[in-house]
């Protein structure tokens, strides 16, 4: 599992955050706040090696977390037409600063996707068959996927790096466009297949945990099980809006309206869940972080 790659714990946490202006990055610094945890902001670019090697003499991290990327704006499919900047962040990038971190004997806590993966004759739908951490990426219809798919397998070279595989995140702010809830509810049509997913509520503060453990490897960062479009909004219109419906729409149909086809899969969590006994079943995590707090019907 993990070797210590920096020296005493006796040394005060301080953590290097590469993504200050995304979703991730943004929620990790206010856990690092509610923890009175030592942090900062990196301001090189990931793809420019001296200015990250600036960064960490200046700030002199404990941990390294690269929360910075490139997803595509509005969507993934952004990528498919920027395929050079989409390889200049998401690998060239995030390879240089796992090489910095590797030569200052930095762990760096890498926020990485799950949507390399889709459904197989060994991993069919429905069966509860997730992939496994060692198991090879199957899917590269996005260009986004492909990418974060070579980076990973080259990432697997350096014993520094804990490369989390998130998917479909998200969290209690359904004000967030990032959000996966937010996004469905606002869709036209959805699609309804069961999924991996990641509450951040709950990950993300055991990803920081897992910085102080310096724990490293490739780890499925979902929560255990799957669960489906349907179901999600099916919650989001018993707590939130009585009045939300929603249709439903084919993967054939879908393909019609986007550029690169979505990646659809379970992760098997158990390595995560082994690590970390108290993580919840997706569906008991989505009401106890998202949809009790947020809460708009009252109890019947």
């Amino acid at each position: 599992m993990g070797a210590t790659a920096n020296g005493s714990s006796a040394q005060p946490l301080s953590f290097l955050i590469y993504g200050r202006s995304g979703w991730i990055g943004g929620l990790l610094g206010k856990l690092c706040e509610a923890q009175s945890i030592q942090y900062a902001y990196g301001s090189g670019r990931l793809e420019n090696r001296a200015s990250l090697e600036s960064d960490i003499a200046s700030v002199r991290p404990t941990h390294v977390f690269n929360a910075a990327g490139v997803t595509g704006r509005p969507n993934v499919d952004w990528c498919e037409s920027h395929k050079v900047e989409t390889i200049r962040t998401n690998v060239a990038g995030t390879l240089t600063l796992a090489d910095v971190c590797k030569q200052n004997n930095l762990v760096l806590i890498n926020y990485a996707t799950g949507c390399i993966f889709e459904y197989d004759e060994a991993h069919p739908l429905g069966s509860g068959i997730g992939f496994k951490e060692e198991d090879t990426p199957n899917f590269i219809g996005s260009f986004y996927s492909k990418t974060k798919a070579m980076v990973e397998d080259l990432l697997k070279n350096y014993d520094n790096v804990c490369t989390l595989r998130v998917r479909m995140p998200i969290s209690s702010d359904l004000s967030n466009p990032r959000n996966f809830i937010t996004k469905i509810t606002r869709y036209e049509k959805v699609v309804n297949i069961p999924n991996s997913m990641t509450i951040l509520d709950e990950l993300l503060p055991i990803s920081i945990e897992m910085a102080k453990r310096n724990l490293t490897g490739i780890w499925n960062f979902t929560n255990p099980g799957v669960v489906s479009h349907n179901e999600i909004l099916e919650m989001y219109r018993d707590y939130i809006d009585p009045d939300f419906s929603w249709k439903n729409f084919t993967l054939e149909e879908q393909a019609k309206v986007i550029v690169a086809p979505r990646s659809n899969n379970e992760l098997d969590a158990t390595k995560l869940k082994q690590e970390f006994p108290e993580l919840m079943p997706i569906k008991e995590s989505l009401i106890h972080y998202v949809f009790s707090p947020n809460r708009k019907i009252p109890v019947a």
